[in-house]
């Protein structure tokens, strides 16, 4: 059996509870969720005080929590982390948000450079994507699940297109199409 088989099959008694089969998934797959999570990670910029490795793991303990998902294979499975991966770092976002609003004791930085940007503005921005795809979710499904699946989790158009069941050239035309709803969206 090759890899591809046994992971696919790890998933799916991972799905009827196995949890020795959803640990080998993820020791299997480390590799591929730190490289999601460091794209995810590098799209946020430096926006939360989580590192790859954190990411990873919070990610693994909330599927835990949900349990019982079923992936047809790696591809679902790793397009589903980037999405759990996404959420944590917004939650992460918002909850920096609420101790700037005065949920904790504010952290107070001695900062001699001129010019810095305003405190708080770039989770601002997280913030507007993270909800400018929710908007594209409630519009088109797949275009948001294109955006997740190439800009988070960094699959390829042809692996993209295996996990959605279209064509290459449908998933280009979706991702130039959800591009600029995204673009229009954070404009407002």
């Amino acid at each position: 059996m090759n890899d591809m088989a046994d992971i696919t099959s790890l998933l799916r008694a991972a799905a009827t509870g196995d949890r020795q089969a959803a640990d080998l998934v993820v020791h299997l797959l480390y590799a591929d969720l730190r490289q999601v999570a460091r794209a995810r990670l590098r799209a946020s910029g430096e926006l939360t005080l989580l590192d790859t490795t954190a990411l990873v793991h919070e990610s693994y303990l909330r599927l835990q929590r949900v349990g019982g998902v079923e992936f047809a294979d790696r591809k679902h499975f790793l397009a589903y982390a980037a999405k759990v991966m996404r959420n944590v770092v917004v939650d992460a976002v918002r909850e920096r948000a609420a101790e700037r609003r005065g949920g904790e004791t504010p952290h107070v930085t001695l900062n001699t450079e001129v010019g810095t940007a305003v405190p708080g503005h770039a989770d601002d921005d997280v913030l507007r994507v993270h909800e400018a795809l929710e908007e594209l979710a409630a519009l088109d499904e797949r275009l948001a699940q294109v955006v997740e699946m190439r800009y988070f989790a960094g699959l390829s158009e042809a692996e993209i297109a295996g996990c959605l069941g279209v064509t290459e050239r449908t998933v280009q035309r979706d991702w130039r199409k959800a591009r600029a709803l995204l673009s229009t969206a954070l404009l407002k």
